[in-house]
């Protein structure tokens, strides 16, 4: 028997594993099962798969640990961990890249804190004072940070006593760091190395959940630099990039080039830092082209942005205009301000387009915005994501000019129709690493899943009705 305090669960079983083997010291002992009992069985033992069956604040959990095929098999080692959420700090895990060092290397920290514990040893040296960390915190908030990471390498979750260790040996190279008042010198230390390294994985965790692959099947989602190139050397490509763009006349063969060159470099920026658009458009104004839209999307998901679109969406045209008339005979509307008899355009592309949110039940209203003129930014300064009709009224179905709203502000507003609109701002999404508009969610999920076929097969019961009404 053994227990276990944490704060709250790790999010997947297998960043539970991870937890368990360090605290359990089980690391290389081969494969590790987890059962939970499971009320709707009387209690019994089911082997754990999804952390949404784990409930309440004290958990019993059966552990069970299997030789590798290559060992002959002995007896399973079954233990029992009792998990208490109540006094841990969860957070990522990343694993043991190399054995835990005895003793542990305090790294070397920046010049301006290795001069400062210099002269702090010094002073110990000779009268036993110590640093004043009190009135320092900057230092101490680096040695921490610097230690931290360092532990982290080795594994995300040291034990107690591994901790201590690293606490010792910090006093131990840089005396002048002892705590007044304590015995060993380090306990306070000890408890905020723990700390640290749970920021530290929660850090790293809501990193690795974007470097995941993405579920809108992203195949080049977040790539590493080219051998032999650094983000110095693609910065300065960056900035070649932006003085082509710049010219009167620029010329897009090169245009071409550096954006392909600079792929690597826009994502870190882009998904790491999570800039916003306008911070975007301002070092990368190549990215909202048209055409580099499009490029931007193949280098991603290695398909044809504007070739799948249209031709998903001609796929079920004539069974979304059968849907629609069925919508008609029922007199239901398909917008807020006009019913379907009044939107029956000869072009079938922006009627199916104007038609899916209806039929998926989102409410298109604060997605498609109309205006005049791009400068009224009344009509869409509160838009996060969306399309500007520009004109009148009666020609939003299909106007003669289409903007793009991104986070409040007009992105693109030289598009020629609805549909081409509709295209170049679901590359932009992709592009930018934005969200789906939550009010229009069903219908960008129908074009990613069932029109271009991306991501998992798996679709929600509305999204699944209409594929299966279309493909009836």
């Amino acid at each position: 028997m053994a227990r276990v305090c944490t704060e709250a669960l790790p999010d997947t079983v297998d960043e539970l594993k991870l937890m368990l083997m360090t605290r359990l010291n089980l690391e290389g002992e081969g494969e590790m099962i987890i059962q939970f009992q499971d009320e709707e069985f009387r209690g019994e033992c089911c082997n754990l798969n999804n952390m949404q069956d784990l409930h309440g604040e004290k958990i019993k959990l059966k552990v069970i640990m299997k030789a590798p095929p290559s060992i002959p098999q002995s007896d399973d080692k079954p233990d029992t961990a009792s998990l208490d959420t109540s006094c841990w700090s969860s957070g990522e895990t990343s694993g043991r890249s190399k054995p835990w060092p005895n003793p542990f290397p305090i790294p070397t920290f920046s010049y301006d804190i290795e001069l400062k514990l210099s002269q702090g040893n010094e002073h110990y040296q000779k009268d036993g004072s110590l640093l004043p960390l009190s009135s320092h915190t900057d230092i101490k908030i680096d040695l921490l940070d610097k230690v931290g990471r360092a532990m982290y390498e080795y594994n995300a979750y040291p034990t107690q006593k591994q901790i201590e260790e690293v606490a010792k040996a910090l006093i131990e190279k840089h005396p002048c760091l002892k705590e007044p008042g304590s015995k060993e010198g380090f306990y306070c230390w000890k408890f905020s190395l723990s700390l640290m390294l749970g920021n530290l994985r929660q850090k790293y965790r809501q990193i690795t959940r974007k470097m995941k692959k993405e579920r809108r099947c992203k195949t080049n989602f977040l790539p590493d630099f080219p051998q032999g190139r650094t983000s110095n050397g693609l910065e300065e490509d960056r900035e070649s990039l932006l003085d082509e763009v710049k010219k009167k006349k620029p010329d897009y063969y090169p245009i071409n080039s550096l954006m392909g060159q600079t792929f690597v470099l826009r994502r870190k920026e882009i998904v790491g830092n999570e800039p916003l658009v306008t911070e975007i458009q301002s070092r990368w104004p190549a990215l909202f082209l048209e055409r580099q839209i499009g490029a931007e999307f193949t280098r991603l998901v290695s398909a044809d942005l504007l070739k799948s679109f249209l031709s998903g969406l001609d796929r079920y045209l004539p069974r979304l205009i059968n849907l629609y008339e069925a919508q008609k005979q029922r007199k239901t509307n398909l917008g807020h301000d006009a019913k379907l008899q009044n939107l029956l355009p000869t072009d079938l592309r922006c009627l199916c387009l104007r038609g899916l949110p209806v039929i998926l039940a989102d409410d298109s209203s604060a997605f498609f915005r109309t205006c005049s003129d791009v400068t009224d930014k009344d009509s869409y300064s509160e838009t996060s994501v969306g399309i500007l009709c520009l004109g009148q009224e009666n020609t939003q179905l299909n106007p003669s000019r289409v903007g793009i709203i991104l986070e409040g502000s007009v992105v693109m507003d030289e598009l020629l129709n609805l549909p081409q609109a509709f295209c170049v701002l679901f590359g932009l999404i992709y592009a930018l690493h934005l969200d789906y508009p939550k009010c229009m969610k069903n219908t960008f999920n129908f074009i990613q899943q069932v029109m271009l076929k991306l991501g998992k097969s798996e679709l929600v019961p509305k999204i699944q009705t209409l594929k299966n009404q279309l493909e009836a």
